[in-house]
């Protein structure tokens, strides 16, 4: 008769005045059976926040406001320029009456309806380029061609004006007109008397954008929603405890709300009319022919905003001439006087050192900031906020060009097209409101969500399943989230994106 031991006789280990790596526990190896040793762990149950805040959600809501809105796009109108100015080039220096001009754009480079300029027989002008500046009458109009005579010279060529060569280099600016005793208007070639000369109507300018719908959802089956974990969660939506699917779902609605506001920052539209034909996006989405894609913040300012490579840190001196153009161009357009910086963490750095210069201490590092630090303080070494002429600017780091899973990580994967900061006009601009029937004050940025009495689609939720509240078969527990939204962007030449 035999007898066979089974493989796990006598399984308890020798003992052993050695230390091995044998010796320790390990939960995750099977070799020393995990939990099948008699030792209970030091268990660390809380996770360690190594990431810091992971969310970048909040810079929507410290410059703009939500509005709610029921069609399938948002349409707003922006004042033009109140000024006549356009661009153009000087066809003949010394045509018979003092010099032809062609208009090829106004003051901003639209060539719209060019032919129908403002400017009148009798208006004043000051034409203007590098060889020289010149205060004229007009004398005729022909369609975009306007024949002028300089005050004080015979023609444009013996006021100094001494090429044509059709290239676009000459400002012509109507500050007035002049008419002689006991006449009535001219018409457009001055050739006889007329009543009248044509009145200037206003160009309407709209904009518009159509709001997109965002959805995702997270599953949990009815069995994992039991489990208890050995790991205490904590989220940055406040859940907290042992039951894993808490940590997975709040991370599933933090990223959701992450994607609301980078749609919003990185939204695009999808434009095929230079194709002439639908692009896959469209007829992926829909076969009914719809346009999709919304225009985002960084898109808005591209097309009708204001963009520069300044400030990027080569000097202090620099720097400080990079930004005064900075301040040159928003005197151009709106001269909003208060502006919110968020700019990564390389160009916050450069703007300090360059504030920093125009301390005669600062080469030296010993008085940053307010100027007052001393032995028993922390060196302030960082500027929250300056003045420079007749603007106030507000400075603030945003993580969101920062983090390398966001905005970060593709800055470093393509630096000639990275995006280093935003500034943005601070207070209201007036607008006309097509529901209220009536001018509104809003902020220049702000979100527009769908609503009604009956849905609130700018952050809904809820819960299908046969877990809590049953409401299927499915023996699992879904949660779902669903936005529709879009970004206005008003005014947007008072913008500019720092790339």
């Amino acid at each position: 008769m035999a007898i066979t031991g089974g493989q796990l006789l006598n399984s308890v280990p020798n003992h052993r005045k050695q230390t091995l790596a044998d010796n320790y526990l390990d939960l995750a190896s099977t070799a020393n059976e995990g939990w099948a040793q008699q030792y209970v762990p030091d268990l660390m149950e809380k996770e360690a926040e190594v990431f810091g805040p992971r969310t970048i959600s909040g810079f929507l809501a410290q410059v703009g406001a939500e509005e709610a809105m029921t069609a399938d796009q948002v349409v707003w109108s922006e004042q033009g320029r109140l000024h006549l100015s356009y661009k153009g080039h000087i066809e003949d220096k010394d045509a018979t009456g003092g010099g032809d001009i062609t208009i090829e754009a106004d003051i901003d480079g639209s060539t719209t309806n060019i032919a129908n300029h403002g400017i009148r027989v009798n208006d004043t002008v000051i034409v203007a380029n590098s060889e020289a500046v010149a205060k004229c009458i007009v004398i005729e109009v022909a369609a975009a061609v306007i024949t002028v005579s300089p005050y004080n010279f015979i023609t444009l060529e013996a006021a100094g004006f001494a090429t044509q060569n059709g290239v676009q280099d000459t400002t012509i600016l109507v500050y007035g007109s002049e008419f002689a005793k006991g006449k009535s208007y001219n018409n457009a070639d001055a050739s006889a008397a007329s009543e009248s000369r044509g009145a200037n109507e206003p160009s309407f300018k709209s904009y518009s954008n159509k709001p997109i719908i965002l959805k995702d959802y997270y599953e949990v089956s009815g069995s994992d929603a039991s489990r208890i974990g050995w790991v205490e969660v904590s989220t940055e939506m406040g859940a907290s405890g042992y039951l894993w699917y808490l940590k997975a779902e709040a991370d599933t609605r933090a990223r959701f709300n992450d994607y609301l506001e980078m749609s919003m920052l990185e939204g695009e539209k999808n434009d095929d009319t230079a194709s002439g034909v639908e692009l896959l996006v469209d007829s992926f989405l829909t076969a009914d022919g719809d346009k999709f894609g919304t225009e985002g913040l960084f898109a808005a300012i591209e097309s009708r905003g204001n963009v520069t490579s300044g400030v990027t840190g080569v000097n202090a001196a620099t720097d400080l001439a990079e930004f005064d153009s900075i301040l040159a161009e928003f005197d151009k357009q709106g001269a909003i006087e208060e502006y919110m910086m968020f700019v990564n963490r390389a160009t916050s750095l450069a703007m300090d050192d360059m504030l920093a210069s125009m301390n005669s201490y600062g080469a030296g590092g010993t008085s940053y900031g307010v100027f007052d630090n001393n032995e028993d303080m922390a060196l302030n070494l960082g500027f929250s906020g300056f003045r420079r002429g007749s603007y106030d600017f507000y400075k603030s780091d945003f993580r969101y060009l920062n983090d390398k899973a966001t905005r970060g990580g593709i800055n470093t994967a393509n630096t000639a097209n990275a995006i280093r900061g935003v500034m943005i006009p601070a207070g209201v601009s007036t607008v006309y409101d097509q529901n209220m029937g009536q001018n509104m004050k809003r902020p220049f940025l702000h979100v527009r969500y769908r609503a009604s009495q009956t849905d609130d689609r700018r952050m809904k939720s809820w819960v299908t399943g046969s877990v809590g509240a049953a409401t299927s078969a499915l023996d699992a527990m879904q949660l779902h989230m669903l936005s529709e939204r879009c970004l206005v962007t008003q005014g947007a030449n008072n913008f500019m994106l720092m790339k």
